[in-house]
């Protein structure tokens, strides 16, 4: 079984209100809700770690420097021409 620890945190008032909010219509505790809110924010870093990994690779094995990698993304977001 996994041991619990308990961690005491602070909210501005505004936020507590609408995590309260959140679980009260989820029907979970206010606990549940920051366990789940907590291991959704760790697994979407790891997965931008890990493409920011992927590319980085790719983007050496490919010899591009750091300029022409923002030259290549601001082309294909349109933020600049040429």
């Amino acid at each position: 079984m996994q041991q619990i620890a308990t961690v005491n945190i602070s909210f501005p008032k505004s936020l507590l209100k609408d995590i309260d909010s959140v679980a009260e219509e989820e029907s979970r505790t206010r606990s549940e809700l920051l366990r789940e809110a907590t291991r959704m924010y760790i697994e979407r870093k790891r997965r931008w770690k890990g493409i920011f990994a992927f590319w980085g690779r790719e983007a050496k094995s490919a010899r591009l420097s750091p300029s022409q990698v923002d030259k290549a993304i601001r082309q294909v977001r349109g933020l600049n021409k040429g």
